[in-house]
């Protein structure tokens, strides 16, 4: 039997989140905002490359829209070559025919979610991202602040966030562009998001990596909320670009921390790394 006391619990709980938090969370190399598909991806990536990799999500649980595939039918599709990071999280695939594959979404979300783990990630849930620390001519970091907040009575929610820094940002928020959306309110040749375009599936898995890159000095923009920053089209029940897109994030990441460029992480991919056509860094 034990005699583990309800103080005991406590202080145990607080000390290890403040540890975990000043050591590992306060000041990162890298803070992916959002734990979707793309996000966890380039989380997972980040890490295995060494790098001190934060991920934010606002619900209480990671995973985003992987939970559920299309129609709320626990099927989740992936086309190829993105199944090659499904297999290296241990998911099993089933071979639909035409490059495409499909998996059980709960075991996809959990593999991907504890591969990350398995890599140094640290999450923090139910954090709303407030807002970017800009600095001059780069983003510095982000602000958070414990989301159950925001859903407080207004004339109770005066309550300050607090800031964390990064060397990299990266907003893997989705159809919200939120951080792009935010910056592009303060300077000048940011596009503000017009949202996703329309069904078509083979454009939008080759425009969310394509559009993927590095929007201003410390800020990359992947996956859906890439798409949504230039109005591409929207890829419905399908995680391929998404899965992509996070490792093309994990990679330009890498190369701007480290000053080096990278073929692949982890098992060879091709993915491009061109810029899109209407980069508008300054």
């Amino acid at each position: 039997m034990t005699n583990i006391s309800e103080i005991h619990v406590t202080k145990t709980i607080v000390n290890e989140f403040l540890d975990d938090f000043i050591k590992n969370i306060l000041d990162s190399d890298v803070v992916v905002v959002g734990s979707g598909p793309c996000g966890v991806t380039a989380a997972k990536y980040c890490a295995e490359k060494g790098l001190k990799t934060v991920m934010i999500e606002r619900n209480i649980y990671g995973g985003g829209g992987m939970w559920q595939g299309g129609y709320l039918m626990p099927k989740n599709t992936v086309g190829a070559p993105a199944n090659k990071i499904l297999e290296e999280c241990g998911v099993n695939l089933k071979d639909a025919g035409n490059g495409l594959y499909v998996c059980d979404s709960f075991e996809m979300v959990s593999k991907m979610l504890a591969s990350a783990c398995e890599a140094g990630v640290k999450l923090l849930n139910s954090t709303n991202v407030e807002d970017l620390v800009l600095k001059e001519d780069h983003v510095d970091g982000v602000v958070i602040q414990w989301y159950p907040v925001q859903q407080m009575p207004k004339f109770i929610t005066c309550m300050d966030p607090i800031a964390i820094r990064s060397k990299v940002v990266i907003d893997a928020t989705g159809h919200d562009s939120f951080l792009v959306k935010r910056l592009s309110e303060q300077r000048s040749g940011i596009p503000k998001p017009p949202g996703c375009g329309s069904l078509w599936v083979d454009e939008a898995e080759k425009k969310t990596v394509e559009l993927t890159h590095e929007i201003y000095p410390g800020l990359i923009v992947a996956g859906m909320s890439a798409t949504s920053t230039y109005g591409a089209p929207r890829m419905g029940p399908i995680f391929g670009g998404m899965l992509l897109a996070g490792k093309k994030a994990a990679e330009l990441a890498y190369e701007k921390i480290m000053g080096v460029k990278v073929k692949g992480i982890g098992k060879s991919i091709k993915i491009s790394h061109r810029a899109p056509d209407v980069l508008v860094t300054e």
